[in-house]
C-alpha cells in the first residue's frame, strides 16, 4: 500500500497540487484555476501557462477570487481558487461561509503554505488555524493530504465531486510514502501501519512521523496503528470506532493547532461514541514563528522523537 521508508523521496506537497491540475486541463474543459498574486508558489502558474485562457491572476484580492469563483461555479464552470491557507480562510472567510457554502456552490479552495513548516516566513503566513476554520462551516469538505502524490488525487477528486471543498498542502519538501496505487477517496481513511497498543490518527506530513515512530517502536515491543485521515471532514469514523475497541488509546497528530482540526474532531466524536484515553498533537495555542522548516518542526513538538514520548507516556498510564 505504501513505499518502504528506504524508498522515501521528498517533494513539496504544492507539486502535487500543480501537477494535479495539469492532470486536469487536459480531460476536464469546466476546470478553471484563480490565483492571488502567489502563482509561481501555488505553482498553479505551471496551469497558466499550458492553458492561459483558462487561468485568472485576481491580484491580491481574495475575497474578490472566491467571490468570482462563486459566480463561474453558477456558469457550469469548475473554479479552482489558490493562495496560501491562512489568507484565504481568515480573508474571505464570508465569502466562503455565505456565497459558496450556504449556495452550496461547487468550489474548489486551496490552501498553500500549511503549517509551521513554511519556515522564514514566520507566523503571518503560517496556516495554523485554517482547518479549523473551514471544517465549522455547513457543506464543506476538508482534506489534508499526507504527501505530493496524494494531494495530485486530491486535486483530481475534488473535480469528480459537487460541492465547496478545501484542501491545504504546505511549502517544504516532504517525505513521499505513498504511489500511484496507494487507495484514496474522500472520506475514507487508510491504515497504514497495523498495531494493538496504540492508534496514531494524522494527516498531512505528519503521517510520515507517525510512521517512523511505529517503525522504531516495533522492535521495542510497542505496537503502533498508523491512520492516515486525510479526510477531516467527513471523518471516516468506522476506522476510530475500530481503534478505540481494539487498542488502549488514540493520538491525533497534525500540522495545525490542537483547538479545532483533526484532533478536536476526532475527539467530538470520540468523546460522544467511543470514549478511550487521547492525546492531541499539533501546534499549542499559540501563532507560529520564522526559522528553518527542521527546527520549527523540533520547537514545536512535531516529530517522530516526540511522538514516541507520547507513546510511551500514554501506555503507561
Amino acid at each position: 500500500m505504501i513505499k518502504e521508508i528506504s524508498e522515501w523521496s521528498m517533494k513539496p506537497g504544492r507539486d502535487g497540487f500543480g501537477e494535479g491540475l495539469l492532470e486536469l486541463g487536459e480531460v476536464q474543459p469546466k476546470v478553471v484555476v484563480m490565483d492571488a498574486d502567489l502563482s509561481k508558489s501555488t505553482r498553479t502558474n505551471w496551469f497558466a501557462a499550458k492553458y492561459p485562457e483558462r487561468f485568472i491572476d485576481m491580484g491580491i484580492a481574495e475575497q474578490d477570487m472566491l467571490a468570482t469563483a462563486g459566480g463561474l461555479s453558477m456558469m457550469g464552470l469548475i473554479p479552482y481558487t489558490a493562495t496560501y491557507g491562512t489568507f484565504v480562510t481568515g480573508r474571505a472567510w464570508d465569502q466562503i461561509r455565505t456565497t459558496i457554502c450556504y449556495g452550496e456552490l461547487n468550489v474548489k479552495i486551496a490552501g498553500a503554505h500549511g503549517g509551521i513548516s513554511v519556515g522564514a516566513d514566520g507566523a503571518t503566513h503560517q496556516a495554523l488555524e485554517d482547518v479549523a476554520l473551514m471544517r465549522a462551516i455547513p457543506n464543506m469538505t476538508v482534506v489534508v493530504p499526507c504527501d505530493a502524490e496524494e494531494c495530485k488525487k486530491a486535486t483530481i477528486a475534488a473535480s469528480e465531486m459537487y460541492g465547496p471543498f478545501y484542501f491545504r498542502f504546505g511549502r517544504e519538501a516532504t517525505p513521499v510514502i505513498t504511489h500511484e496505487n496507494t487507495p484514496f477517496k474522500i472520506g475514507r481513511a487508510e491504515t497504514f501501519h497495523d498495531g494493538e497498543d496504540i492508534t496514531v490518527i494524522a494527516n498531512g506530513p505528519m503521517v510520515a512521523e507517525a510512521l517512523k515512530a511505529a517503525y522504531i517502536l516495533e522492535p521495542q515491543g510497542i505496537s503502533v496503528r498508523v491512520v492516515n485521515m486525510h479526510t477531516v471532514k467527513p471523518l471516516d469514523i468506522s476506522v476510530i470506532i475500530k481503534a478505540a475497541r481494539e487498542t488502549k488509546a488514540i493520538i491525533t497528530m497534525e500540522e495545525h493547532s490542537i483547538i479545532g482540526g483533526l484532533g478536536g474532531a476526532v475527539a467530538e466524536f470520540v468523546s460522544q461514541n467511543c470514549p478511550v484515553k487521547m492525546k492531541i498533537i499539533g501546534t499549542k495555542d499559540t501563532f507560529g514563528e520564522s526559522g528553518q522548516p527542521d527546527e520549527l518542526l523540533e520547537a514545536f513538538g512535531l516529530t517522530s522523537e516526540h511522538l514516541i514520548e507520547e507513546i510511551k507516556n500514554i501506555l503507561k498510564k
